[in-house]
């Protein structure tokens, strides 16, 4: 009989955001997928979990994911994590989570933290409908031609950025997109979390309060 993959969200900063099955499932099944094992370890250090670890990311997702959907079909139970949030969000996890159920392998969901869904319900901006894009791409051409096509997009934009993209993606979008109302969330959950609310071109000004450290998520409102 196969095994199961759960899909375990895991805090984005504040070690207490997890939930109470999350902890338990952390600590009955049999093999942690994670991104980072040495990021992971901290958390379950945290909480007494001793269940063995091994990793899975961006550049290993072949050969790894070979590996534990064998593990699953032999009926291991194994929970994938990344290292902060919902798994398979932006996240090489998604190949694990294809895969599993092109084989029939059953996954199970564990629901918590998630930098979009947080971001996006302390936005002040609507959301009755919102489009994820996640990150953009590095080189300016594609990110403006990317930017270009979401003009028309009525609902609310969410983007991850870097610390190092940070001001000059926000420039961009404020020659792309005009005047429409933003927020730029920084540091979610962690001692130093702000949100900087304005218009785009508002916030591309503000450079003091742009900081090129730690993760941003960039909301942006509908067309006014």
């Amino acid at each position: 009989m196969s095994g199961v993959l759960y899909i375990v969200a895991t805090p984005i900063g504040n070690l207490e955001d997890i939930t109470l099955r999350a902890i338990r499932i952390l600590k009955e099944v049999d093999l942690i997928a994670c991104e980072d094992t040495r990021h992971t370890a901290r958390l379950l250090q945290h909480y007494e979990i001793k269940t063995s670890t091994t990793s899975y990311f961006e550049h290993n997702k072949v050969q790894k994911g070979d590996y534990l959907i064998s593990q699953l079909k032999e009926g291991k139970k194994i929970a994938l994590v990344s290292d902060a949030g919902t798994p398979a969000i932006s996240d090489p996890g998604f190949n694990l989570v294809r895969d599993a159920v092109a084989q029939g392998i059953r996954v199970i969901p564990l629901p918590g933290a998630s930098a979009v869904m947080s971001a996006l319900c302390s936005s002040g901006l609507p959301t009755d409908r919102f489009l994820f894009i996640g990150f953009l791409p590095q080189k300016e051409g594609k990110k403006r031609k990317l930017l270009e096509s979401l003009k028309t997009e009525e609902g609310t934009l969410i983007f991850y950025e870097s610390p190092f993209r940070i001001r000059k993606t926000v420039g961009l979008m404020a020659e792309v997109f005009g005047e429409r109302p933003a927020v730029l969330v920084h540091e979610l959950t962690k001692i130093y979390e702000s949100f900087l609310r304005g218009s785009l071109p508002q916030l591309s000004k503000n450079e003091n309060g742009i900081i090129e450290k730690g993760e941003w998520v960039i909301l942006v409102g509908k067309p006014l």
